[in-house]
């Protein structure tokens, strides 16, 4: 979508978070490949995409056929025993049957589906080949798939190959309706090809080129077109989805909120650091990142628990004098009345997470407690911002994993999953990087982590004195292998000008200790 200007990340979050909700697979992971076709790894959990931006059409065609394609592998993901090649002939026309029927099953749950189905369904006609321009054995497996799933066929055929593709296409539905009736799965599915196989007279090792769905960036696809091609789909549909209605298919109408949404998020975050304004500072820039590793679900769980009434900003509090009497308290000889506290936090952190390479044999700890962090601060509402340092090629660098003004999400967390532990700590250098954003930001506390001496201690006791003149409150947590270690580091830094400093032995106290600074400070 380089037109609509939609980030890559902003797409893969939304692609992630609809690929889990409709497969009911948490641990779903999707990127963009530079491939010609879309490929679903069913054991890596892993949804490679063709970029949006191949498709033809209107910056909202092309969401709305990248939003069926995820739909499509979601189901493949929920109800494929196996995924083949389609390479050859046996895994093409696998791949085919397995299309209708998790297409079939998945509508029982995705009613609502239908109409961009429809839609879909419109733009694959117009993307197929005509089969005068494909040779040999291949041109009746085309035609098989396209009689199979489109209901019709693009050119002519033999008569002789034409008759079998018609038989072969009753023959696969029967299959697919049996497989259904009788909860059959991948694997019953697989051993019917053969029946498929011989009806149309090929090998199961033909040779299938990848038909490939997009003719470049010549194919022009005219409203006439469209509407010719949609009125042959509606007609040849018919009997699987009952009465369509056209208008509401070319509208979009269940589409277009989600879309618009959509354009003003990305609109919103163009002016929210992720732009070049934040000079010195970069952003990951991968999306085949699994972030579900760095996801301690307990942790955050617990965290989330323990801090809720933070969330409400009331807390009961045990008094001499107050609202409400507490008679077992006065019995027990303990503060007799019970009065409601409201606690409110409003400073604004910006914290930098230190990724040297003594962190190395336990970074995946220490983003899965920093994760964990940002989870409940943003659970509560907190402003806050993430970035981190490390060394890439010989270079320090400065990484946004999220500003301040964003919310913490999956793109988020795919930045803070792919910055590896590296280098030396060059903080004065950092800070120096920082400066200008935290000039313009003014975050009330901007909090250090790191897990070793700074390289250069007297320029980073200047920084943290010109960033204190600025109104910052400079806090740092010193993190260790062990209590001795992380009270050492936490005393060294202490010498630098920090106006708090806390040591942090187990990685899992970080986030307690963090929020333990905003509530007091």
């Amino acid at each position: 979508m380089q037109s609509l200007q939609l980030r890559n990340d902003i797409l893969v979050e939304i692609a992630t978070f609809l690929a889990r909700r409709w497969s009911e697979k948490e641990k779903i992971t999707v990127e963009f490949s530079d491939k010609k076709e879309t490929i679903t790894k069913l054991k890596e959990n892993k949804i490679s995409l063709v970029s949006p931006e191949r498709y033809a059409g209107t910056d909202f065609d092309k969401y709305r056929q990248f939003r069926v394609a995820i739909w499509y592998e979601a189901m493949r993901i929920r109800f494929c025993k196996k995924i083949l090649s389609s390479d050859h002939a046996f895994g093409f026309i696998l791949n085919t049957l397995e299309t209708r029927r998790v297409e079939l099953l998945g509508r029982k749950t995705w009613r609502g589906m239908d109409e961009e189905l429809i839609f879909y369904y419109t733009y694959l006609w117009l993307y197929r080949p005509q089969l005068g321009n494909i040779l040999g054995k291949s041109r009746i497996v085309e035609a098989f798939f396209q009689k199979f799933l489109l209901g019709d066929i693009k050119g002519e055929l033999q008569p002789s190959f034409s008759d079998r593709v018609v038989l072969a296409t009753m023959k696969a539905k029967e299959i697919v309706s049996e497989s259904i009736e009788k909860k059959h799965d991948t694997e019953w599915l697989e051993k019917k090809i053969p029946e498929i196989l011989s009806i149309l007279n090929i090998d199961a090792l033909t040779t299938v080129p990848l038909a490939v769905l997009w003719k470049g960036p010549g194919l022009m696809i005219t409203p006439q077109d469209f509407e010719k091609a949609m009125q042959k789909i509606i007609q040849n549909k018919e009997i699987d989805f009952g009465k369509i209605d056209k208008d509401n298919i070319m509208s979009g109408k269940s589409v277009a909120d989600e879309f618009k949404v959509i354009k003003e998020e990305n609109k919103k975050n163009e002016n929210k650091g992720l732009g070049s304004e934040s000079i010195g500072i970069q952003i990951p820039g991968s999306t085949n990142v699994d972030e579900t590793r760095i996801y301690d679900q307990d942790l955050i769980s617990n965290l989330k628990t323990k801090f809720k009434e933070w969330k409400t900003s009331w807390k009961e509090q045990q008094v001499f004098a107050g609202d409400e009497f507490d008679a077992e308290s006065y019995v027990e000889g303990y503060k007799p009345f019970v009065v409601d506290v409201k606690k409110s936090i409003k400073s604004k952190i910006m914290i930098l997470l230190d990724h040297s390479s003594s962190i190395t044999e336990q970074q995946t700890e220490y983003k899965k407690a920093t994760l964990a962090l940002c989870e409940v601060l943003a659970f509560l509402k907190i402003k806050f911002s993430v970035f981190a340092f490390n060394t890439t090629q010989k270079q320090v660098v400065c990484w946004m994993v999220k500003p301040e003004d964003a919310k913490w999400n999956n793109a988020c967390a795919k930045r803070l999953a792919q910055i590896e532990a590296n280098g030396g700590t060059p903080l004065a250098d950092v800070y120096q990087k920082m400066f200008p954003t935290l000039k313009s930001k003014k975050p009330d506390i901007f909090l250090t982590l790191s897990d070793g001496e700074p390289s250069d201690p007297d320029a980073v006791r200047f920084m943290v004195k010109s960033l204190k003149t600025l109104g910052i409150k400079m806090v740092a947590i010193g993190v260790g292998h062990d209590t001795f270690s992380a009270t050492t580091i936490a005393n060294n830094l202490r010498y630098l000008g920090y106006e708090k400093t806390l040591a942090v032995s187990r990685l899992k106290d970080i986030p307690n200790r963090v929020l333990a600074v905003l509530q007091t400070g």
